[in-house]
């Protein structure tokens, strides 16, 4: 499943500050440690900033359950940046966005966060809890008050703001400070003395109450909570108590979780007075996960390891959405009844090398020379054990074809393209959220960076010495295709398969059939006539021109389509034109029209023109299609068990875009379009997803390790 881990990390994701500000926030340990749990437990995983641009992150992670994808979930432990009740704010816009996500709703959130509405519905429900006052401003009067009491703000967690009063003017004071500092209402209640404790809940329409997990307070009754951050408390766990009390405490839990409509997992957090009765402080419907916290200790005496806690979770939220059958089974996956896979262990080791590879493509971005970017390839590629091929069976000019081993065929072949910036401006390399922007980017940088982490991974399992590999990288422009098809025939011939690195689309499909390019430019001749010409005849023989053109294509019943991106007209307003020509681009699907595509066009053209007027036609076939085949299909097919291994959607497409994988002989099975999901436009707007390039490398990765000689994990 793909899994988004939602936090708050950058607080500046925001149009203002403005209102009460967070100061909740995981430890960055516990993030990585929650997202090496669910890696380890087959899932995808993303890390998503829970600020401004969650929607747009998730937009272009999460699968698409109306494409007929599988559900992801969102893992969320975003505490909320600002305002009120801001544990609410990433539920509300996930449920917007209809992304099923862990966890309470942003109802039972709210409940649970406001200390003062949850001891109403405690009491309502029969649930005992210390006495309470609510106080708005430092002189609200109760005539009740009992001492000792403990102060805090009402919507705060982890302890934060909390104090005791022995007296009316200690409390006082208190009050104004979190008045102060805090800007809410101030709960004060009575403090029970005797011992404290904390419960976890996991489940839903059952529960599971956890081992209770007791706070020594070093036999001072009166003790709190006050500096958890700096001292914590040594935890007991489970706590010493008799049966028959601990089953009172078990129920009382597992009754407040209901109450409140709580999900998934929660904390319930009381006082035991010192005749025994237990007295109900606040629950935490997002529970600390932190290793060293007393919810993963209560886990951890349950017989839960952590990865099979975190996974547990997931579980619990995806039967409460999806149904039973789509549970995993993380205990027996966590408590080492089976190795890792080789595809957890690629796609773990790209999500913690994701940062190099934005460097890369970076440094490819940024260098913007086509000779750069064929030494740093050079390079890279050397460091992986690859080298010239000693016997190339075509020397073309700018083009490199390296593999990893001294025999003369490939078990697979990898294509990308090294072009340098090829539009009318440079566009340095930046950053929008989840996607990454810059010249080339898409058209052939990122696309060169999966390659690189798609080897360097396979390198780190020790998997790649096990393929013979060929890469080949040409680094020519698009009208500059001269020598390519020998060459990608004599070497394409030579390989089991053909993976195609270039741009992907950015809902995932793959290309299992492209179509084949020709350009024309189409000129206007005069010769000798005996009639006069008058100036609109050359319009009209243009204008019969792209009318034979459009029923060429008309009677191709969708095997070609035609283009003119350019017609151009110069001339007098008296006379006929000094000038009038045509580009026309052609892509077509059929192989046998590559023979007769020039011979059509030339015959359009002739019975276009008129006496004393005709066209001459220039250009050529500059690559034939790459036919959808029964090989095609099935390396397809293997791609896609790939892809689920990872939980990565694809889906075959046949492209009406050509690339130079079309050079490659029929017979051998190929497959294109597998670099990193995005738009590879012209100027500024060019981007990836920045995520695809994880994901795409290790699906590249995967496909080339199914490619050896080796069988596979």
């Amino acid at each position: 499943m793909k899994v988004a881990v939602v936090h708050n990390r950058d607080r500046s994701g925001v149009l203002n500050v403005l209102g009460m500000q967070n100061r909740e926030t995981y430890d960055p340990a516990t993030i990585t440690a929650v997202v090496d749990a669910l890696e380890n437990g087959g899932h995808n995983v993303a890390l998503v900033d829970g600020n401004m641009h969650v929607i747009e992150q998730l937009r272009d992670f999460m699968p698409r359950v109306v494409a007929g994808e599988k559900p992801g979930m969102v893992f969320n432990m975003a505490y909320g940046i600002q305002g009120v009740s801001r544990y609410t704010h990433v539920p509300a816009m996930l449920e917007m966005l209809g992304v099923p996500y862990i966890g309470s709703n942003p109802q039972a959130h709210a409940l649970a966060l406001d200390k003062v509405v949850a001891k109403v519905l405690f009491l309502a429900e029969g649930l005992p809890t210390p006495r309470y006052w609510n106080f708005a401003s430092r002189d609200d009067e109760f005539p009740d008050l009992a001492f000792p009491a403990v102060i805090k703000p009402k919507m705060e967690g982890m302890s934060i703001g909390i104090s005791v009063a022995q007296n009316e003017e200690q409390l006082r004071e208190a009050v104004a400070a979190v008045l102060r500092e805090h800007k809410q209402h101030v709960l004060v209640e009575e403090l029970i003395e005797g011992r404290e404790f904390t419960v976890g809940v996991l489940g839903n329409t059952e529960v599971e109450v956890l081992p209770i997990v007791e706070l020594d307070l070093e036999g001072d009754p009166k003790a709190i909570r006050n500096d958890e951050g700096r001292n914590p408390k040594k935890k007991i766990c489970p706590a010493r108590l008799p049966e028959e009390k601990a089953e009172e405490i078990h129920k009382l839990a597992a009754k407040a979780f209901r109450t409140l409509g709580l999900s998934d997992f929660s904390r319930l957090d009381l006082r035991m007075s010192s005749d025994g009765k237990p007295y109900i402080l606040e629950i935490n419907s997002m529970a600390d996960l932190g290793r060293g916290g007393a919810y993963v200790l209560a886990a951890k005496a349950a017989g839960y390891s952590y990865d099979a806690l975190i996974n547990r979770i997931v579980d619990l939220a995806a039967v409460r959405y999806f149904g039973a059958d789509h549970a995993g089974d993380a205990e027996s996956a966590h408590r080492g009844s089976r190795a890792p896979t080789l595809s957890s262990r690629v796609h773990g080791y790209l999500k913690s090398q994701s940062t190099t590879i934005e460097d890369d493509l970076r440094g490819l971005v940024d260098r913007n020379t086509t000779e750069q970017n064929v030494d740093v390839a050079s390079s890279q590629l050397s460091k992986l054990g690859f080298h010239p091929a000693q016997d190339p069976p075509v020397d073309v000019a700018n083009v490199l074809y390296l593999v990893n081993h001294a025999e003369s065929h490939n078990d697979v072949l990898l294509v990308a393209n090294l072009i340098g910036s090829t539009g009318p401006s440079y566009d340095p390399y930046r950053e929008g959220g989840n996607r990454l922007y810059g010249s080339g980017v898409a058209k052939s940088r990122g696309c060169v960076a999966v390659l690189f982490a798609a080897l360097r991974a396979l390198r780190f399992c020790r998997q790649l010495q096990h393929v013979r590999c060929g890469v080949l990288l040409p680094a020519r422009p698009f009208e500059d295709q001269a020598g390519l098809e020998p060459l990608f025939a004599a070497v394409g011939g030579r390989s089991r398969r053909v993976l195609g690195v270039t741009p992907g689309d950015i809902s995932g499909e793959v290309a299992v059939a492209r179509a084949g390019l020709a350009r024309f430019r189409i000129r206007i001749a005069y010769g000798r006539s005996e009639l006069p010409l008058a100036p609109m005849d050359a319009a009209a023989a243009i204008g019969r021109l792209l009318v034979s053109l459009e029923k060429l294509e008309a009677s191709a019943e969708g095997s070609v389509r035609i283009i003119v991106p350019q017609l151009h007209m110069t001339g007098t307003t008296h006379g006929l034109p000094a000038r009038a020509d045509a580009d026309v681009i052609v892509r077509f699907r059929d192989p046998q029209r590559r023979e007769r595509l020039e011979a059509d066009l030339r015959k359009l053209a002739k019975a276009a023109g008129t006496d004393g007027l005709s066209f001459e036609v220039s250009g050529s076939i500059l690559r034939p299609p790459m036919a959808k085949s029964e090989r095609n299909t099935e390396l397809f097919h293997e791609l896609d068990e790939a892809a689920k291994s990872i939980h990565v959607a694809v889906s075959p497409v046949e492209r009406w875009h050509s690339t130079e994988v079309c050079f490659v002989p029929d017979a051998i099975p190929t497959l294109d379009g597998l670099g990193p999901l995005g738009e590879a436009r012209d100027g500024a707007e060019e981007y990836i997803l920045r995520h695809s390039l994880v994901d795409r490398a290790a699906l590249l990765a995967l496909m080339i390790h199914r490619s050896g000689t080796v069988p596979s994990e």
